[in-house]
């Protein structure tokens, strides 16, 4: 019997997030002076640009705690909705921008907007998601980072070239408007509110989630401040952020590869988003392969260890343009296929009371490197003219996180099958808590 779940949570989250990773990817071919007037425009050179992208993961801080957190003790769904239409209007703010200030404005405050989506989400999947399905439903929802670029970059390019970066940002702005009644009313926060499902399937869920959330609770109360200063949170911020460095560095600065080959913005578009499709096909294979072993760490550090591999690879080949991109396609996927096994660990060790705030923690500050990441690349171009320098320094910064990564609390509890006879929990010892 095919459970509903699947086909009713997973896609109206992927969307629903693939949406706000479209503002991010129109900006990236935005600032590509080769294939837009944005930068001409708004007076920027790469230092600038690096800070304009990087910008909304500044923002990107505020809320997060305080959504995740929201998320836990009242409602994701909610909370989720009311960021939706903050983040619309901040979008389409950013086509109306006129300097680069106001524009570096709009950004800021885009990034605060979007900053509750992504703890909220991640408590509405272990609401609906057993641990022997976690991962799996962690990569399909997201999904949306690499298919926001490889479905919209395209399309990003074309509008880029009929109508310009301004008509394009707010065109692409409006969408979280037209998500946000599907959103509203196409999920729930616990499988006992939903409707459209089985008993069978809802006593499952209810049954199982109940007694992985008992197994994980302290016999005896935590202060969170105590949870916050446990060493393997810190060991998540560093790997978050060396992980979001890569991720946003080399999403900023991609397409400098590709100046000066006669490419057609639409052209462009399409290379960009090839190395995207790629990495959905890896995030797909290295999710459901943790599921199937329950193991998380190895996951996490394969495929940081083969994004950093490659692309200081593709740095060494640059004179070779098909090789370094073949390399960029392989370099590109790490991060994000890491985050299915790395935000199941969190929700496979930690009480359902801290998993918000520890989440919202984790990627607030983690997200600074995507700051970092554009920043640090777009300096070190213009110092020195090329980006084999940052590249490298993000190639290393992946082997790093790839030997963090093991460092890692392992799960509490054993890991249940999905739809399967459900047994007793054994005793959490207090090593195994994180």
């Amino acid at each position: 019997m095919t459970q509903r779940r699947w086909l009713r949570i997973i896609p109206v989250a992927l969307i629903m997030y693939t949406i706000s990773y479209v503002d991010r990817t129109n900006v990236s071919l935005a600032l590509d002076p080769k294939i837009s007037n944005m930068m001409r425009d708004l007076l920027m050179d790469d230092k600038m640009k690096g800070e304009a992208a990087g910008i909304f993961f500044f923002g990107y801080v505020l809320l997060q705690i305080p959504s995740g957190y929201l998320a836990s003790h009242w409602s994701a769904r909610k909370v989720i909705s009311i960021f939706l239409v903050f983040w619309g209007l901040c979008a389409v703010g950013c086509g109306l921008s006129r300097t680069f200030r106001e524009f570096e404005a709009m950004r800021f405050f885009l990034g605060v907007a979007e900053s509750g989506v992504f703890p909220a989400t991640t408590v509405l999947l272990a609401n609906w998601f057993p641990r022997g399905e976690r991962a799996r439903a962690n990569a399909y929802w997201n999904l949306c980072q690499p298919l926001a670029v490889a479905g919209s970059a395209p399309f990003t390019g074309w509008l880029l070239g009929a109508y310009g970066w301004q008509q394009m940002i707010i065109m692409e702005g409006i969408l979280p408007f037209i998500w946000l009644p599907i959103w509203w009313f196409g999920v729930t926060d616990h499988p006992r509110e939903a409707r459209w499902i089985s008993d069978e399937e809802r006593n499952f869920l209810e049954t199982t989630l109940k007694r992985e959330v008992s197994g994980l609770e302290p016999p005896t109360p935590v202060p969170w401040w105590v949870r916050l200063s446990h060493p393997s949170v810190f060991v998540m911020l560093a790997i978050y952020f060396l992980h979001n460095c890569a991720a946003y560095g080399c999403m900023t600065f991609f397409t400098t590869g590709l100046k000066g080959r006669g490419f057609s913005p639409l052209q462009y578009g399409i290379l960009f988003a090839i190395p995207y499709a790629v990495t959905a096909v890896i995030m797909i294979i290295n999710s459901w392969h943790s599921d199937k072993t329950n193991e998380r760490r190895g996951h996490v550090a394969a495929v940081y260890a083969l994004s950093g591999l490659s692309l200081i690879l593709s740095v060494l080949t640059r004179d070779h343009f098909w090789t370094s991109y073949a390399l960029m396609c392989l370099a590109i996927p790490g991060p994000f296929a890491a985050m299915a096994p790395f935000w199941s660990i969190p929700s496979e060790t930690l009480p359902r009371s801290f998993l918000g705030l520890i989440v919202g923690v984790v990627n607030a500050f983690g997200n600074l490197g995507g700051f970092v990441g554009p920043y640090l690349v777009g300096w070190l171009k213009d110092a020195y003219h090329s980006t084999a320098i940052p590249f490298n320094a993000l190639g290393v910064g992946m082997l790093i996180a790839a030997g963090l990564a093991f460092l890692l609390p392992k799960a509490a509890v054993q890991i249940e099958p999905a739809m399967a006879p459900i047994a007793p929990a054994g005793p959490v010892t207090r090593a195994q808590r994180l």
